[in-house]
């Protein structure tokens, strides 16, 4: 069951988008509509910028100038309630999974402990509205490595070989930029396609149709 302030929000975006987006001729400011200004000001103690775990918005970018040399004004209020929707969009999907939560940057890392192959384990987290857990620096592989402790088990991770025997790379197929591999590792030269993390963070390559821990990351 979607939760209160997911569903106010979902109602406040749908309401928003299409004027900001398609920019209504004629018509008053959204905030002036009847019932709207007092949505947004019941939506405004859920949408601190520091929601949820305290994390800060990034700096914004310089401001656009209009036609005649003047600064575009934001609308503030619309932006808050776009940039919370999507944290709390992240949220909603790593708590369906009802496990081992954790958090690296502006990721969320989740697991309900189940183990399956990597087709799968890439479904399920697929389904949630994520993708299987990718570290992408310390930090992160850290993080994963919180949970697979937890589970005591080796989990799959979002990396697979690429077309170059030996190789490996992103989902995405862009080339890793971070690696934590164990010695002597990877060594399945085309036959090992998925990669797996060890109890003490490493990774190894390993076939992928083997049941591993499903990390997911959103």
């Amino acid at each position: 069951m979607m939760s209160y302030s997911f569903c106010m929000l979902t109602a406040a975006a749908a309401l928003l988008v299409p004027c900001h987006a398609l920019s209504c001729p004629g018509l008053p400011e959204l905030s002036n509509i009847p019932g709207l200004g007092g949505l947004l000001r019941l939506l405004k103690p859920l949408l601190s910028p520091k929601w949820p775990f305290g994390r800060e918005r990034l700096p914004e970018p310089p401001l656009p100038t209009g036609l005649q040399g003047l600064p575009i004004s934001p609308d503030t209020e619309f932006s808050d309630v776009l940039e919370n929707f999507r944290r709390l969009s992240r949220l909603e999907g790593a708590l369906t999974l009802k496990g081992k939560i954790a958090k690296a940057g502006e990721k969320i890392i989740a697991s309900n402990g189940k183990k399956a192959d990597f087709s799968s384990a890439l479904e399920s987290c697929e389904k949630t509205g994520g993708t299987l857990a990718t570290p992408m620096n310390k930090e992160e592989n850290r993080a994963i490595l919180g949970i697979v402790e937890q589970y005591n088990s080796y989990a799959y991770l979002g990396i697979k070989e690429s077309e170059t025997s030996g190789q490996f790379e992103y989902m995405n197929g862009v080339p890793l930029n971070y690696t934590n591999w164990h010695q002597y590792e990877p060594n399945g030269k085309g036959t090992e396609k998925c990669v797996e993390m060890y109890t003490n963070g490493n990774w190894n390559d390993r076939k992928c149709n083997l049941y591993r821990l499903t990390i997911c990351e959103f």
